[in-house]
């Protein structure tokens, strides 16, 4: 079964040398996790920052963009995993263990396969 791991942690981060060095640790931190993960991994991808998203907001049958993550919030989307795994339990254990700059959450969805689903 696939499962989505995706990745919110704090979108403010220092400026400078320490950010640099920060962003260097965590990119080698990921590129060793996504080796270790091996054929489990299906998809994974950094997103660019929050300021650089776009929001389309469906009212009334209206729809309106607006520039900006959909969310203002400390914890912004900041990438994803998608995991092939046997279980929940299984994709609970890859999720303690995705690299986090510092605090964070790790969200777990399932990926709904619309063909077992009846779906398109």
């Amino acid at each position: 079964m696939k499962y989505m791991l995706l990745i919110y942690e704090d979108a403010g981060l220092s400026e400078g040398e320490a950010r640099a060095a920060a962003l260097e640790d965590i990119i080698a931190r990921h590129g060793a996790f996504a080796a270790e993960l091996g054929e489990r991994l299906v998809a994974g991808e950094k997103l660019d920052a929050p300021g650089t998203a776009a929001t389309v907001r469906t009212s009334g049958g209206r729809a309106t963009i607006h520039d900006g993550p959909f969310a203002e919030a400390k914890e912004q989307l900041g990438g994803f995993y998608i995991v092939d795994v046997p279980d929940l339990d299984a994709a609970l254990e890859i999720a303690r263990k995705v690299p986090l700059g510092a605090d964070g959450v790790v969200e777990i969805r399932p990926i709904l396969d619309l063909d077992d689903a009846g779906g398109a």
